[in-house]
């Protein structure tokens, strides 16, 4: 049980997130075998979606608030995040047009750093994006990027220690 709260709050990391969880789920189990591959995959989902709703309907409201406060550096970096974030969803929706949805779980789903389920979230929140909508496309892609890592680590870690 501890293993899997382990990779559970790995999940909910920002930037971490499934990519980080899941090698470490791959991991645990080549040292113990009766450690799940299939329940790590569900609560690693999970714990990288918990986060979402909260980001969606927190996250710009919090930016908006920081960017009018009195700490000089927080005001700044809020301002500096809120000007991104716009830019990006512009960009974003200028290049996707009515694809907006496949493009955001595009961005989730190819695990790079600086995508994800935080990132792209924080997106769809910038870019007015239906929550229903948001949450699927998000979940699309965490469904893609955990194909990608798991292929990836089946492969690096079938290597490594012989997996049969």
């Amino acid at each position: 049980m501890k293993n899997y709260l382990y990779i559970f709050f790995i999940a909910m990391v920002p930037l971490i997130e499934l990519r980080g969880a899941l090698p470490v789920a791959y991991g645990i189990h080549t040292a113990n075998p009766d450690f799940s591959i299939f329940w790590s995959y569900i609560v690693i989902a999970v714990g990288n979606m918990l986060p979402v709703p909260f980001i969606y309907f927190f996250a710009r409201k919090v930016l908006e608030w920081g960017k009018n406060g009195k700490v000089r550096f927080f005001s700044k970096f809020c301002d500096w995040c809120l000007e991104k974030g716009e830019k990006g969803g512009q960009k974003l929706q200028a290049k996707a047009g009515r694809g907006l949805y496949w493009a955001l779980v595009l961005f989730v789903g190819i695990p790079l750093p600086g995508t994800g389920a935080w990132t792209g979230t924080l997106a769809a929140s910038f870019l007015d994006m239906d929550f229903k909508k948001s949450v699927l496309a998000v979940v699309g892609g965490v469904i893609l990027a955990s194909v990608i890592v798991g292929v990836l680590c089946t492969l690096g870690f079938g290597a490594f220690f012989g997996i049969k």
